[in-house]
């Protein structure tokens, strides 16, 4: 039996359902096939509980310093990992429904629950029924990789999935990855009360973002009693009778870590090896990922790829955008392209973490004549005011052109604060339009004129 479609979405991660309900109001016949529950990586096992949990960490974090602003509990501090988990999946439960509902209420468009799977160009299995489309998008995100590490397959290892499903806390978590996913849960778990060692096989946390911010990050963690184990080289584990060993070839210290859980957060992999792309003509590279045009296209005219598994972003603020580039293209009559966004995100450290555009490494490595300007969060009087001044702001600036190459912001607010400069970037104004404007005091974007207005050519 064939089902005949307009359109037809594999997977409801952050593209999917938006995208659906637009071809829908559009007047198209919509197909929403999700394997497994709406909402994709970011609202299952992403942003929406891990924030959640970013946020909890923060209460028993600032608990344990309440006597710093004259607030003193008379009891100890107690940790339910049950409860905490509790207030996530509800949250989570809620965006599931909050999807689900717009997606009831848009008329012309069917979720079905099932693996798809190509059977030709045009045409999806799902169960025993054959749906076929005119267009197709895919939208199937990713999960945590697992390399072949060895000893990997003789322990029972966690990721950022499964770890979300504990009830108790670890009595002494190994994260394996210093990469945005596993700093986000060392410092989670480190500040809910479990002993932390997070193994990395770089010099440094977040090797990729702004090497002055890196470094921090590091001095962050030890702060807060995370032990650090960097330059890990030839990681490999074996069970332990109360928990699991890992091995590691390092310069300095021990050469084992030995926990009760481990975390393996070591990258992503998108999900699409068992789409049957080959069947539809879809290439893909060697990892597994779609390639696609400035217009998200794969090279089958007729099917695009979206999110995570296109390696264009792999934020649920790029697959958005994603969504909003091919309707705005197929309905609007646009030629909005992935090229034309600014990159810009967030680690979610506390403080977070932000950046727009170029690090100073980046920018150094073009070529251009620079100005760069930095001050450091302590001189933020809303920071000095909340008592959290740990940090900097950084700004980098073509010298020729005036214009906004890039900016690192790690410091409480941050994560909002980036938004004043990456606006004045997507305007293509010059950085002194900010240095004019008034900004409201007190807030940590209050600072930028002020940094903007401390620019000194780069050395």
């Amino acid at each position: 039996m064939t089902t005949n479609f307009d359109a037809i979405i594999i997977g409801s991660g952050q593209a999917g359902p938006f995208l659906a309900v637009r071809l829908a109001a559009a007047g198209k016949t919509v197909a929403l096939i999700e394997r497994n529950v709406l909402g994709g990586t970011c609202v299952n096992t992403g942003c929406t509980p891990t924030k959640a949990m970013v946020a909890c960490a923060k209460v028993a974090h600032m608990a344990r310093d309440a006597a710093k602003f004259g607030v003193h509990i008379q009891s100890d501090i107690t940790i339910s990992l049950a409860e905490i988990k509790s207030r996530s999946d509800q949250i989570v439960q809620n965006s599931r429904d909050s999807l689900r509902k717009m997606l009831d209420n848009a008329k012309g468009c069917t979720i079905i629950y099932r693996q798809a799977k190509f059977v030709s160009p045009h045409e999806a299995q799902v169960g025993s029924e054959t749906l076929r489309a005119d267009q197709i998008f895919i939208n199937v995100g990713g999960r945590a990789a697992s390399p072949n590490l060895p000893g990997l397959k003789d322990i029972h290892y966690l990721t950022n999935s499964t770890l979300l499903q504990l009830a108790e806390l670890p009595r002494h978590l190994i994260v394996v990855g210093g990469g945005a996913v596993g700093v986000e849960f060392a410092q989670i778990f480190r500040r809910l009360g479990s002993e932390v060692t997070l193994v990395e096989m770089k010099s440094a946390l977040v090797h990729r973002e702004d090497g002055a911010a890196s470094k921090l990050m590091g001095e962050l963690f030890e702060q807060e009693g995370i032990r650090l184990r960097l330059n890990s080289e030839c990681v490999s584990f074996s069970p332990l009778s109360d928990g699991v060993c890992v091995h590691v070839s390092c310069k300095s210290d021990e050469p084992e870590v030995h926990g009760s859980h481990v975390l393996l957060a070591m990258g992503r992999v998108p999900n699409t090896s068992d789409l049957g792309l080959d069947t539809a003509g879809v290439y893909t590279d060697p990892q597994g990922f779609i390639p696609v045009d400035d217009q998200l296209r794969t090279n089958v005219p007729h099917i695009w790829a979206l999110g995570d598994c296109n390696r264009r972003g792999a934020f649920t603020h790029t697959s958005y955008n994603d969504f909003e580039i091919v309707a705005a293209n197929l309905l609007d009559g646009a030629s909005r392209r992935v090229t034309d966004r600014i990159p810009v995100r967030a680690t979610y450290s506390d403080p977070p973490l932000a950046q727009v555009g170029m690090t100073e490494e980046e920018a150094r490595a073009s070529g251009r004549k620079l100005s760069i300007a930095t001050r450091p969060m302590r001189s933020v009087a809303r920071a000095i005011e909340k008592g959290e001044t740990f940090g900097f702001m950084k700004a980098i600036i073509d010298a020729e052109t005036k214009r906004i190459l890039g900016a690192t912001i790690f410091g409480v607010g941050g994560d909002e604060a980036i938004h004043c400069i990456l606006s004045t970037m997507y305007a293509n104004q010059p950085y002194t339009t900010l240095t004019s404007a008034v900004h409201i005091h007190p807030t940590v974007a209050e600072l930028i004129p002020t940094l903007l207005g401390s620019l000194k050519p780069a050395s």
